[in-house]
């Protein structure tokens, strides 16, 4: 507990608010933090005192930290998690968990970011070794669909997807502009319950490069997932790049 009060009072340390300004004590406080956060005083992963003992040390409101908190998430530089912790992010750096399955548009959401895609291709194509792995005739049809995901309007992900259309027929007379998962859930006789996913680093490739707006190949996420249904059929496999400079996953372990 005393290590806990000392942390609290070092970061309160490098704050000095003016109660006799007419700027309002939150924001004073927003911006002294937000400048701690982008010169990396407070650097990512530095865990921050809870509004109570916060307000504590600071001799302010308890609302005067929660809306200090509160313009910080907005801006992307802190998180909180479900036991109420909150922790400073890499500067432009999106914060997401692997807790559960969910698409592209929901993870958004969830982060409180505009999802928006843009379609590159898509097609009813037949590929052998992709139906081999939904466990289909090597003639049976799939739904390939390419697209560049954004958050916000910034352009976040390269995403390549295979569905299941002997399990998914719906996808072929569906607008699918939006999300995907949205529809198979709502619209399919199957829908997606549980999946297997795996990350590895990659560069960046020429289209990931165009759309991200790098100058050469840069650290990406990899990220491979196969999507199943309740019953173990398979009914998705997509490879979605998301640049580095970007994203951070964390994952929930239990010993």
């Amino acid at each position: 507990m005393k290590n806990i009060k000392d942390k609290c009072n070092c970061i309160a340390s490098l704050v000095t608010l003016d109660k006799s300004a007419t700027e309002p004590l939150y924001a004073q406080l927003y911006k002294q933090l937000e400048a701690l956060i982008l010169k990396q005083e407070l650097k990512p992963g530095t865990q921050l005192p809870t509004e109570t003992a916060f307000a504590e040390a600071l001799q302010v409101s308890k609302i005067t930290i929660k809306r200090s908190y509160m313009e910080l998430r907005n801006r992307k530089l802190i998180t909180s998690n479900r036991k109420g912790g909150t922790s400073v992010l890499t500067p432009g750096r999106l914060d997401t968990h692997m807790f559960k399955l969910r698409g592209f548009t929901q993870e958004m959401q969830e982060l409180g970011i505009t999802p928006s895609s843009k379609i590159l291709e898509q097609t009813v194509i037949q590929d052998r070794g992709m139906a081999s792995m939904f466990g289909l005739n090597s003639n049976a049809p799939l739904l390939k669909i390419e697209r560049i995901r954004y958050g916000d309007e910034k352009p976040l992900s390269h995403e390549v997807a295979w569905y299941n259309l002997h399990h998914l027929p719906e996808l072929k007379s569906t607008d699918l502009t939006g999300s995907i998962y949205q529809v198979i859930n709502q619209h399919c006789n199957h829908s997606l319950d549980w999946c297997e996913q795996t990350v590895e680093a990659v560069l960046s490739n020429n289209i990931e490069n165009q759309a991200f707006g790098f100058t050469s190949p840069q650290p990406c996420l990899l990220i491979k997932r196969r999507s199943y249904s309740h019953d173990g059929i398979l009914l998705e496999y997509v490879e979605g790049t998301f640049r580095g400079d970007a994203y951070a996953y964390r994952v929930k372990m239990k010993g």
